[in-house]
């Protein structure tokens, strides 16, 4: 909800109240009392100045949860709702609620994200140091550039909201003109170097750093490379893309996580170095400083809480076939990534109902260790983003027990692994293949990670890099921008390979598993959607957006954006 974020923030000292109240992770919980500071008795320390950023790892985001696995991967045929769902049938609506919360959501964030660079600016008392300024105002300036990054590929062009205070004070939040694509762009990538000038190469555990921006800033200009073009992508921007994607690999001192799962567990991946940028939960009494994910996606029953509905969520029979899967069959498991991203009959987790001895795929619900629901037609079921029992489990990981519809597993937004990729497709750019050495190596070292049988290839091509970041970043609210990012520069290439993706189900699988049929009772329903329309990679804006701002409405044409007016 554009206009409506924008006007909650009239009223600044109450908004810097709501900034500093919002809890976070670990040392991101920390907070000032709520009735002993006002915006202009805060930020006099370093330590304030933190904290007033604390807030933009997580409570911003918070409802744009659902939105990130609903448009990153149901709509990118990764995960399965129901033929009828409107995200997996390509049939979008303004009025779809998670839509409207994960726009309000990314609003949020910007509008926080202004607050804190203003208050930085004009209130910092004279103890807090100049690095810890332009640290806390760097760190910021990320997390904008990246509400923005989702807001330009989910919505196409959007209003540049650069200043807070400067919308107020001329009173027009409710007729902002949508900006165009290129210069949301150009904005983001302003923004980012602004960042970079201002962050040091090391900061405290888990925040932002010079090289996360780096690290976003090589994902942008790899996305923007083919927008507005015809078949091929500028080659400036790839060139900014490899550069600052080595410049990540070879400075940052970060490294592969050696095993791919430990990367989504709490104990091993929430500051691990491979995971980039990370939004960081925590489950406590303050609602919306927790990571809710666990209660879409987990199976109904699986956390011991009575706070979990995905059953009837999972993984499509399509990214099951990219794995080399197939649900009527014995699992082959040649791919560690497809045990870590989806969980099928048969498979064995030992650290989910650790505490009963692990947990075993079973579709027979009396013999079920967790009294877990299977019946979703796919036979896959989410292990990203699940944490397992909210004791047994989640206190093993944390060291506390799990809340309902809360835990602290942090979602990672973006990591090494797919800077290695990013690298590997700025390297091959408008070639039809490529022998690059680094790029080579950097493929195959993502590859084998996972697939201890792989032999190193000698040569790549788009579609080997395109399905391997599909591999590599399943179910991670990632999958739907590279489809955005192909349909920029070949949208014809981009309708065919989401035309062919399988969204539908198998129809007796259930009595399968149980014995009670044979395989060839097992009938596919298949389900594909045939995408002719390009405006198809351009989501909706919300009813609430829509009436209380005209100028959005798809009739009125974005404008250009002044840069005269900002100061980078």
């Amino acid at each position: 909800m554009i206009m409506k974020n924008i006007l909650k923030f009239s009223k600044l000292a109450t908004l810097i109240l709501a900034v500093l109240l919002m809890g976070s992770c670990e040392d991101f919980l920390d907070r000032p009392t709520e009735d002993n500071y006002t915006i202009d008795s805060f930020y006099k320390t370093d330590e304030q100045c933190f904290q007033a950023a604390n807030v933009l790892y997580n409570a911003p985001w918070y409802d744009f949860q659902r939105g990130f696995i609903d448009i990153g991967d149901v709509m990118a045929g990764n995960l399965y709702k129901s033929p009828d769902n409107a995200y997996q049938s390509f049939n979008l609506t303004s009025s779809d609620e998670n839509l409207t919360n994960a726009s309000n959501s990314l609003w949020l964030v910007n509008g926080h994200a202004n607050a804190v660079i203003e208050n930085i600016a004009s209130k910092a008392g004279p103890n807090v140091s100049e690095a810890v300024k332009n640290t806390v105002t760097g760190e910021v300036m990320v997390w904008k550039a990246m509400a923005y990054f989702y807001l330009v590929r989910a919505w196409g062009a959007v209003p540049i909201v650069h200043s807070n205070s400067e919308i107020i004070g001329k009173g027009n939040a409710t007729e902002l003109y949508k900006n165009r694509v290129e210069d949301v762009y150009e904005y983001i990538v302003r923004t980012l170097n602004r960042a970079i000038e201002l962050l040091p190469e090391q900061n405290r555990p888990g925040r932002i750093n010079k090289y996360t921006a780096y690290a976003l800033l090589s994902k942008v200009y790899l996305t923007r490379s083919g927008y507005g073009q015809s078949g091929s992508r500028l080659q400036a921007d790839l060139d900014k893309a490899k550069e600052y994607a080595a410049k990540v690999i070879n400075e940052s001192g970060w490294a592969l996580e050696p095993e791919y799962a430990n990367l989504f567990r709490i104990s091993t991946g929430n500051f691990n170095p491979e995971n980039i940028l990370v939004w960081r939960w925590i489950a406590s009494d303050q609602w919306t400083s927790q990571n809710s994910l666990q209660s879409d996606l987990a199976l109904s029953g699986f956390t011991g809480l009575a706070d979990s509905w995905g059953t009837w969520t999972g993984p499509t029979i399509d990214l099951q076939t990219a794995f080399g899967e197939d649900a009527r069959e014995s699992r082959n498991n040649l791919d560690k990534r497809r045990k870590a991203t989806m969980m099928m009959k048969d498979d064995y987790y030992p650290l989910f109902w650790r505490h009963k001895g692990g947990f075993t795929v079973t579709w027979d619900d009396a013999n079920n260790v967790a009294g877990a629901t299977f019946g979703i037609g796919t036979g896959a079921n989410c292990v990203k983003h699940i944490v397992g029992h909210y004791d047994g489990d989640h206190t093993a990981e944390a060291g506390v027990p799990a809340r309902r519809m809360a835990t602290d597993l942090g979602t990672p937004i973006l990591r090494l692994a797919d800077i290695y990729l990013i690298y590997a497709e700025a390297v091959l750019g408008n070639n039809p293949s490529t022998s690059d050495a680094e790029a080579l190596r950097l493929f195959n070292a993502v590859r084998k990670r996972s697939v201890p049988s792989h032999q190193n290839v000698t040569s790549l091509t788009f579609m080997d890099i395109f399905r391997e970041r599909r591999l590599e970043l399943a179910c991670e609210g990632d999958h739907w921008y590279d489809y955005v990012r192909l349909s920029y520069y070949n949208p014809s290439l981009a309708k065919q390979l989401l035309s062919q993706q399988e969204r539908g189900s198998w129809g007796g699988l259930r009595e399968f598993y149980r014995g009670e049929t044979g395989k060839a009772s097992v009938e596919l329903y298949s389900h594909k959607f045939n995408i002719t329309d390009d405006k198809k990679f351009r989501i909706p804006f919300p009813e609430v957006d829509l009436a209380m701002n005209p100028n959005l409405r798809d009739n009125v044409e974005p404008v250009p954006f002044d840069f005269n007016t900002i100061p980078y």
